[in-house]
This record gives structure tokens, sequence and C-alpha cells, in this order.
């Protein structure tokens, strides 16, 4: 095992770690749903200007959907276009666009062979804008887009000198790489890459930007198996160039797709990390609008389950006074991944650590455990339980007498969760077992009594969880059973008529040991 992996394997692993990253980066999708989208559909409301920025010079078009079929399989090119714009507005209709009913009139096939039409560019608009709504709608209406072999025509036109139907091309393939991990290597085996890095220069529009940037993000998004990181690599220099910019959209997709990335082993954060995004991100951690603090603290705590070389670069950049900022934000989920972040820090080594308790965080670690709703206090027990496990004796004394974290870290055994009350059982035989070497297991107690940890730790003992009663039972078996257990190793013993303390028993930091 790499040194990694052994120290945080100690109390809270390494895979539980990473499964509580899964659990929140799910959460996380639900409650931001709407504000990144891994599909879209195009619903624009001005007809009489087509899509091309060209005037029309028509009302619009009123047809049936017999007529709009008819005019689209005619070989008359007006009529075509009339068709194929009928058509496509009938599938940009806002509510129920009756995809299902346009693919079962064979229109998919015939959108394609417009694609096809270089010499009509406001047809292959059309065409395209109908496609990129069927492939917005269900993974068999997307698949029939596929099938049909619309990839490598979208990727093919990603180079039209009419960048309105690059922008459309785009559009439409964000939508099939959004639709899964099958789609999504489709579209990257067809060389969309290539396609997408020749789009973007000074001189690309924003708005062409924002759809590159999701497109980009759908890349390098879902999982089993993973994108071909060999192609994702070529992306991530200019996502990290990205997060210099100052659009909201282009910013929260550049960070989602850098947290996608980071979703993984230590060698896709050290590519990460070698395009110099880490400052970046830890920048973008004090922004204003959520839809990118999100994304971002995802990405900055993808990286710090890294190695301790990677998590470095993290507190380097100045993250732990932002983590210390995000932890009094007003939305729970962000307070929630800012304490999960910060317990794997504290899952780290010493100097780390270290870093941690002089950035004055653990006062707003403490305001989460007392005043927090009940998934981030569950995130701050492990920031507490993982000092307890790799810190040094004088951090943990800080933690507890400096930040006077124990009442509310102990107020947790009363949780629901069977977990959260496993993690505080763990740091407080953590803090036992310390305070048995530095002969403070008394005041330890004392403490213990007076907050009334004793009671919620007895009540533990009837728990229906077999792991939570016996970690109870142990803890009041060995510190808390008159007669016997720590108190009997700390009394002194008669030898020769004369009373000697326990010789091993080692001595109390300079300042005692009071907790």
């Amino acid at each position: 095992m790499n040194r990694q992996s052994s120290y945080k394997s100690n109390a809270i692993n390494t895979n539980e770690s990473r499964l509580r990253r899964h659990e929140i980066t799910v959460e996380l999708r639900k409650s931001k749903k709407e504000d990144h989208l891994f599909k879209r559909r195009n619903i624009k409301e001005d007809d009489l200007v087509s899509p091309l920025k060209e005037p029309n010079g028509q009302q619009p078009i009123q047809m049936s959907l017999d007529e709009i079929i008819q005019a689209m399989y005619s070989a008359d090119s007006k009529k075509q276009f009339d068709g194929m714009q009928g058509a496509r507005k009938l599938l940009s209709r806002e509510r129920n666009p009756p995809i299902d009913l346009m693919i079962g009139h064979g229109i998919v096939p015939i959108c394609i062979q417009f694609l096809q039409k270089t010499e009509n560019p406001l047809l292959q608009f059309e065409a395209a804008w109908a496609l990129t709504n069927i492939a917005s709608g269900s993974s068999e209406q997307t698949r029939c887009v596929i099938e049909n072999n619309a990839v490598p025509h979208f990727v093919t036109l990603l180079q039209s000198e009419h960048i309105n139907l690059a922008e459309q091309c785009v559009w439409a393939l964000g939508n099939i790489a959004g639709d899964g991990s099958g789609p999504r290597d489709i579209v990257i085996q067809n060389n969309v890459i290539d396609g997408v890095l020749k789009l973007i220069d000074k001189e690309t529009s924003v708005s062409l930007l924002r759809n590159i940037v999701w497109l980009m993000s759908n890349l390098c998004r879902n999982k089993n198996p993973m994108p071909p990181f060999e192609e994702i690599k070529r992306l991530l220099p200019v996502l990290s160039q990205l997060l210099c910019g100052t659009d909201v959209q282009v910013l929260a997709d550049a960070c989602w797709a850098l947290s996608y990335v980071t979703d993984d082993n230590n060698a896709k954060i050290q590519a990460v990390i070698d395009t110099e995004a880490v400052p970046r991100l830890v920048a973008l951690l004090g922004a204003e609008d959520a839809s990118i603090i999100v994304p971002a603290l995802r990405s900055v705590g993808n990286i710090v389950t890294g190695t301790d070389q990677q998590t470095d670069a993290v507190i380097e950049a100045g993250g732990l006074a932002k983590l210390m900022n995000l932890l009094k934000h007003q939305k729970h989920n962000i307070v929630k991944e800012a304490a999960w972040t910060v317990s794997n820090i504290t899952a780290g080594n010493q100097k780390q650590i270290q870093a941690v308790i002089e950035s004055g965080i653990f006062v707003e670690i403490r305001n989460v455990l007392e005043r927090g709703d009940f998934k981030s206090q569950k995130e701050a027990a492990y920031a507490v339980t993982n000092t307890t496990t790799s810190g040094t004796p004088e951090q943990v004394i800080d933690l507890i007498e400096k930040y006077q974290i124990l009442k509310p870290f102990c107020d947790l055994l009363e949780a629901k969760d069977p977990r959260t009350i496993v993690v505080v059982l763990l740091g407080l035989t953590n803090l036992f077992a310390l305070a048995s070497k530095l002969g403070g297991t008394e005041n330890l107690s004392l403490m213990l009594e007076e907050m009334g940890a004793v009671d919620k730790l007895e009540n533990l003992q009837q728990h229906e969880n077999e792991e939570i009663y016996k970690k109870a039972f142990a803890i009041i078996d060995a510190y808390f059973s008159d007669g016997d257990g720590a108190e009997a190793e700390l009394a002194p013993q008669e030898i020769n008529g004369t009373l000697e303390f326990n010789a091993n028993q080692s001595k109390a930091p300079e300042g005692g040991f009071t907790f």
C-alpha cells in the first residue's frame, strides 16, 4: 500500500471517502440539474428571422403534418425548406414536442440527407436544429439519430463557414454525448475533439463558446466506462484556460468538466494539476454565483482525495481560507461539500492537519456541528475524527481545548444515521487512547460526564446496530466502569510497602493535558 492509503485507512479509508464523494455527487447533480442540463432543446421565439440571421420574409408556416412530410420528400428545394422548417417548428414546441410522431414518419433519415446539402446552408441548419431537438429526448429517440449516422455529418459541419450552422452541430453533439457513456464514445470516436478545438479562438462568440464548453463537459462525463483519457486529456489545457474567463455559463461548465475528470484516479487528478488549474479553481470558490461554486468545489474536493502532493496544491493555492468561508454559505449543499473537502484534508499528513488548524477552520467546523443541517454535521464529524486519527497529540489537544469541539461532536451520538454514530465513536476511541498515553483519562471522562455524553454512550449499548453497541460498550467498560478499566490502571500500586504509579505512563505534553 502506498503512504496515502496507509494513513487514510487508519479510520476513515479512501474507499469510504470516495463512496461519500459519489453520494454527494448524486445529491449535487439532483439539486443543480436546472443549472447544468445534460440535454437541451432549441426554442426560439422569433421565427420571422432565420437562424442564420437572414430575413425569411415569410409569415410563420401553417402546415399539417402530412403537408410537412410531403414537402420534405419533394424534389423542389423551396418546398423542402418549407417542410423542413415546419417540422423544426413542431419539434421546437416548448411543451410535448411530437418527437416520436416525427420519427415514425421517417423524418430522421430525411434530415440527415439535408445535412449534406452544402449548397443550401439554410436547409442544413433547419435539419440540424430538428435533429438537435430529437436528440434532446429519451435515449431511444437519441439512438435513432445515432443509428442513422448523424454524428459524422455533425462533426464535419463543425468546420462550416456558416458559424451558426457549426454552433447548431455543437449543440446536437452535446445532446448525443450527454445521453450516456456509449453515445459519448461514439461522438469521441468521430474526432469531435479535433473539431471543437479548431472552433476556439479569440473571435469565438460567447454563445458558441458556451455550447462548446457544455459539449466538452458532456464528453468528460459518465462512467462505466470512463471516457478514453488520451482523448479527454487534450481538452484539459483549454478547460484550464477557460477558468480565467468571466462568463458564468462557461465557467460553470468548465468546472463541471474538470470535476468529472478528477472524479477518478490520481493520475487524472495530476493531469488537471499540471494544467495549472488548481489556483483558478480555488479562486472560483470565492465566486458569487452558486452555479460556479458547486462544480469548482466538487473539483477541489476530488483533488484533495489524491496524494499528499496533490492535496498540498490546494492548500498552497489558498484553499483553506476559501473553504472556511464556504462553511458559512447559505446553501446547505455547499456547506456539506466544503466540510467533506476539509475532512479529506484532515485525513492527510500532520503538516496538512496543522495548516487546517492554523487556518482557524475548526471554528466553522464547530459551528456546523452545532447548527448545520445533518448532512453537513456528518461531514464535519469526519473532519474531527480524521484529525484524531492522524494528528499529533498537540494537534488533537488544540482541537479539544482551543476549539471546544467535543460537546457538539458528542451530541451526534444521538444521530439517526448509524454511520455518523460510528464515526463519532471512532473519534472518542482515539481520544481515550491518546488520553491514556498522556495521563488525561480522568479529565476526559469527567468532561464527557459533564456534557451528558456518558448517558448517550450508555443508551447506545441498546442500539440495534451491532458495531455501535459494541463500540459504545467498549468505551463504557474501559473508562466508566467502577473498579476497573482505565481508572484502575491509573490507580497507584502498592510495591514493597510504598505507592507506585504506572512507570510506563507517557508524560503529558508541556503545559499539561487538561482537555
